[in-house]
C-alpha cells in the first residue's frame, strides 16, 4: 500500500495546498522545524568561537536535526502503517503538508492578479512575498520575471524534491529533506554570523537538490513540448544545458534555464538584496527581457503540466509496483 502514498499525497496537495484557515489555527510543521533550527543556531553558534569550531558546530547540528526528522517520519510511519488503508491516508495527508503544488500557484498567480488588477506598486508588495530580493526598483518586466524564477525554482525544491526523498525513504526521508531544506533557508547563508555555521547545511542542501534540480528541468522540457510544441521543449533543453550552471547556486539555474527556454523569456540577471548588489547573467539570454503578467500565467500553465506529469508517472509506479 505505501507505493500509494506519493500519488495520494500530490492529489492531495494539488486539491486543498495549505489552506490558510487550518495554519492560522495551528503552527506550520515547517514552523517547528524552523523553531529547531533557531535553537541549534542560539545554542551552536557562538560568535566568540573560532570559525573552526563554529563549522564543526554547525556539522553536529544539521545531522542532529536530520536524525529527529527521520526519527520523526518513522515513529508517525510506525504508528500508521498497521492501520492499513485508513492509517495511509492519514500520512497523505501528513505528507501533502510538506509539498508545494497549491500553494505556489496561488502564490505567483497573485503577482499576475496584482499587476493586472492594481499595477506595479501592488505587484511588487505581491512579488516580495516569494522572492529574497529588493522588490523596489523592479519594474512590471522585473516584477514578472521574479516570479517566473521563484515558480521554476520552488518547483524543484518546493515539489519535486521532497516527493524524489518520499519516494525513495518514505515519511522519514520527506521530513528530514525539509528539515534540511529550511535550514539552508535560514542559516545556509554567506554573512558573517552564518559563514561557518551553516557550511554544512548549505552544502548538504546542494547534494540534496542535485538530483531533483536536473529532472525538474528535464520535466519543464517535456511540458513544453505537451504544451508549446516541439520548438519550445527544444529551447528549455538547450538552455538548460547551456546556461544551468552559470547559475550562482549549482542547481536552481536547472530550472529557471529550462523555464526561461520554455518561455523564451531571459531570466536571471542583475538583482539586489537589501544593500548587497549581484551581477549575475542572465539565463537563456536571446529570449525577450520585457516580460509580462501573461507570461506569468504562462508559466503558470507551464508548472502545472509539470504536476500532472508528476502524478502520472507516480500512478504508473503506484500500479505496476
Amino acid at each position: 500500500m505505501s507505493v500509494w502514498l506519493a500519488p495520494l499525497a500530490l492529489g492531495l496537495d494539488r486539491l486543498v495546498g495549505d489552506p490558510d484557515w487550518l495554519w492560522r489555527r495551528l503552527p506550520h510543521p515547517v514552523a517547528g522545524f524552523g523553531a529547531l533550527i533557531a535553537l541549534a543556531d542560539r545554542w551552536g553558534n557562538r560568535p566568540h568561537w573560532p570559525n573552526r569550531g563554529r563549522r564543526l558546530a554547525g556539522v553536529a547540528s544539521i545531522l542532529v536535526l536530520l536524525a529527529l526528522a527521520a526519527l520523526l517520519g518513522a515513529l508517525l510511519h510506525g504508528l500508521f502503517r498497521p492501520l492499513g488503508w485508513p492509517g495511509l491516508a492519514v500520512e497523505a495527508v501528513l505528507a501533502s503538508v510538506f509539498l508545494a503544488q497549491k500553494s505556489l500557484i496561488d502564490h505567483v498567480a497573485r503577482v499576475a492578479t496584482a499587476l493586472e488588477g492594481e499595477g506595479l506598486a501592488a505587484g511588487r508588495r505581491a512579488v516580495s512575498m516569494i522572492v529574497g530580493r529588493d522588490p523596489a526598483a523592479l519594474d512590471e518586466a522585473g516584477v514578472s520575471r521574479a516570479a517566473i524564477e521563484s515558480l521554476a525554482e520552488n518547483a524543484s525544491d518546493g515539489v519535486v524534491a521532497p516527493l524524489f526523498f518520499l519516494l525513495l525513504f518514505g515519511l522519514p526521508g520527506l521530513l528530514a529533506y525539509k528539515m534540511l531544506n529550511t535550514a539552508d533557508s535560514m542559516i545556509g547563508h554567506l554573512d558573517e554570523r552564518h559563514r561557518a555555521f551553516g557550511w554544512a547545511a548549505a552544502r548538504l542542501d546542494d547534494v540534496a537538490n542535485w538530483i531533483p534540480a536536473r529532472l525538474t528541468a528535464g520535466l519543464f522540457a517535456v511540458a513544453a513540448w505537451i504544451l508549446l510544441g516541439r520548438a519550445s521543449a527544444s529551447r528549455a533543453a538547450r538552455a538548460a544545458l547551456a546556461d544551468g550552471s552559470r547559475h550562482r547556486s549549482p542547481n536552481a539555474g536547472w530550472p529557471e534555464a529550462a523555464a526561461a527556454g520554455a518561455l523564451d523569456l531571459a531570466l536571471g540577471g542583475p538583482r539586489r538584496y537589501g544593500e548587497l548588489a549581484v551581477e549575475a547573467p542572465f539565463l537563456h539570454g536571446s529570449g525577450r527581457r520585457a516580460a509580462e503578467p501573461a507570461d506569468i500565467r504562462r508559466g503558470l500553465r507551464l508548472f502545472r503540466r509539470v504536476c500532472d506529469l508528476l502524478l502520472g508517472l507516480t500512478l504508473v509506479l503506484a500500479l505496476t509496483l
